[in-house]
């Protein structure tokens, strides 16, 4: 399967130990998705909508309510490059 350049962006993050929390407003409905590097940094260019496709390739996943991380199947779509050790 291939998968566009923002998804292998938004991978290589999430390999290298980055997490994507959801942001809930006032009702508690979801709103909108914060991706965050290994370091805390907020990194920008997650969109709902590319949230929504890794999320149905079951690229990501979240456990016990917790923060969505990257899956097997993420990291089997991710391409190798020179940043990612």
């Amino acid at each position: 399967m291939d998968i566009s350049r923002e998804e292998q962006r938004v991978l290589h993050i999430l390999a290298q130990g980055g997490f994507i929390n959801l942001i809930k407003n006032e009702r508690g409905k979801f709103a909108g998705v914060e991706c965050f590097n290994r370091e805390g940094w907020r990194i920008d260019g997650l969109t709902i909508h590319l949230f929504r496709k890794l999320r149905n390739k079951d690229a990501i996943a979240s456990r016990e309510s917790g923060p969505y991380r990257i899956t097997r199947r993420g990291l089997e779509l991710v391409r190798g490059q020179v940043d990612n050790q």
